[in-house]
């Protein structure tokens, strides 16, 4: 009994250890199977990844290749720049190395004629010392009697003959005299004029962003040469932030240019021949709205029967600056002011209106001439059948043509006012300061001046001087080394008119 319970655990442990091991062996093989499935997940995975960081670093690449090849086109754009600035400088200086070798020719000839009339005079000098000593011994005179002789002889006849032409002369001017206080009036007015020289040839056009400046760029710069090509201009894309510079003489095509690059930004499509369909349609519609503006010109200030060709060149004159004034607002404003000069002067207000629009419609031309912008009008308005004395007004406002009739100074006259009043013509702030600035520091500089005042928009500079330092007969060579200087250093419009001042006072108190 004993030996079968014996047997019976053994037989029970033996079994247990056995389905023991068949766990474990069956737990094993489950944990290798797991174990390579996580394998070839994690393989898997990694693949994944490595794809995308490899598609990752292939896009920067595409990315960076784009970004050194827009930088290299705008390298090679700069280098043409400079070899062209280089070939102009070469060709300057080689013009002013020819320049310099005829003025050395020319002084050198002017040198020996110099020489040949000095010589000349010498002779002519003899010749005369010994002719006057002839005289003196045929006449019996000297010299200084003959000539007391013949200045009383002379002093008679002057008398005769004076008397004689101020009696003519006063008949004259009781007769015309009208006219000649007119002429005198408007002379007078037209002294007052100045000028001053600021010319626009270039318009800049913001954008929002400089992704745009790619886009109109184009591929290897076909669309910007597109539009160059359609307009006529001269395009600008640099580094400026959100801006494009559009640079030519003509603003009606820098307008159009304007216009055609704000419509092709706001549609998006940007291509040659988008570009070339834009270009047609802003032209129309800029010549359409010139024509309008002349015509509201003429309407509101009066004036009928223009030719419709005139009436388009006034209308051109909107786009047009003139000292950084507006053209067609200069014609408007000459125009008015020549009407109420011309009625208080006794003339025809209409014809002074008329002349004073069309005075300036030189400077807007079709075809480029080598006339100056007075002439051109004339003969324009002559090829309109505009009045002779209308044409001669236009001609002559600044003196290019002799005045036959009183419109023409009165038309010169406006056009001055117009041009001179404060405010008409701009110039840059920051530069009239500092010109103002460099005025008086160049005063400052010389010893014994103790303040400087510039004064009439820079025009006068007045220079306080102490008495104790300088003298009277220094003052007026203090006055011409200032003005030598300003000529020497400065840039200004105009003429510069210096007063040195140098007062004495004497103080005393009455106790």
């Amino acid at each position: 009994m004993l030996l079968t319970i014996i047997s019976v655990v053994i037989a029970l442990l033996l079994g247990g250890a056995c389905g023991y091991l068949l766990f474990l062996k069956v737990v094993n093989g489950k944990y290798k199977q797991t174990l390579a499935d996580a394998e070839r997940e994690a393989n898997v995975i990694k693949e994944k990844k490595l794809l995308e960081v490899k598609e990752k670093f292939l896009n920067k690449k595409a990315e960076l290749e784009k970004e050194v090849q827009q930088r290299n086109q705008r390298i090679a754009q700069a280098e043409n720049k400079l070899r062209q600035r280089e070939m102009t400088l070469n060709q300057r200086q080689e013009e002013q190395q020819r320049r310099k070798q005829s003025l050395d020719d020319s002084e050198r000839r002017v040198e020996q004629q110099r020489q040949g009339l000095q010589r000349r005079e010498e002779e002519l000098q003899q010749m005369q010392l010994r002719e006057r000593e002839k005289l003196e011994e045929l006449s019996g005179l000297s010299a200084d009697e003959a000539k007391s002789r013949l200045i009383e002889s002379l002093k008679d006849e002057a008398r005769l003959d004076a008397q004689s032409y101020i009696n003519e002369i006063m008949d004259d001017a009781k007769m015309t005299a009208n006219k000649e206080a007119k002429k005198i009036v408007i002379q007078s007015i037209q002294r007052v004029a100045t000028e001053t020289a600021i010319e626009n040839s270039v318009t800049v056009f913001h954008i929002d962003n400089d992704e745009v400046k790619g886009r109109i760029i184009g591929r290897e710069g076909r669309n910007i040469r597109a539009l160059e090509a359609a307009t006529g201009v001269e395009i600008v894309v640099d580094d400026t932030p959100e801006a494009i510079v559009i640079s030519a003489f003509d603003p009606v095509r820098r307008e159009v240019c304007r216009l055609a690059l704000h419509q092709l930004i706001t549609d998006g499509r940007i291509h040659p021949a988008r570009i070339e369909e834009v270009v047609s349609k802003v032209k129309r519609q800029v010549e359409e709205e010139i024509i309008e503006t002349g015509k509201r010109t003429a309407i509101d200030l009066g004036i009928q029967g223009l030719h419709p060709e005139l009436i388009r060149i006034v209308g051109k004159m909107k786009y047009r600056s003139s000292y950084g004034q507006n053209l067609l607002q200069h014609a408007r404003e000459t125009a008015n002011l020549c009407a109420v000069m011309a009625a208080e002067l006794g003339l025809n207000p209409k014809k002074a209106k008329r002349a004073g629009l069309l005075h300036d419609i030189g400077k807007v031309p079709d075809e480029e001439s080598e006339l100056p912008h007075a002439i051109y009008g004339a003969k324009l308005a002559e090829l309109f059948k505009e009045k002779p004395d209308i044409c001669n007004a236009i001609g002559a406002h600044h003196d290019e043509m002799e005045m036959t009739t009183l419109l023409a100074p009165v038309v010169q006259v406006c056009d001055a006012i117009s041009g001179a009043r404060p405010g008409a013509r701009r110039e840059i702030v920051e530069a009239y300061i500092k010109r103002l600035n460099d005025l008086e520091n160049i005063a400052s500089s010389y010893p014994g001046v103790t303040k400087t005042y510039a004064i009439q928009a820079g025009r006068e500079l007045r220079v306080i001087v102490g008495a104790d330092k300088i003298d009277d007969a220094q003052i007026e060579g203090l006055s011409n080394d200032i003005a030598r200087r300003i000529q020497d250093e400065m840039t200004y419009p105009g003429q510069v008119k210096i007063t040195v001042i140098r007062e004495t006072r004497a103080v005393s108190y009455a106790k």
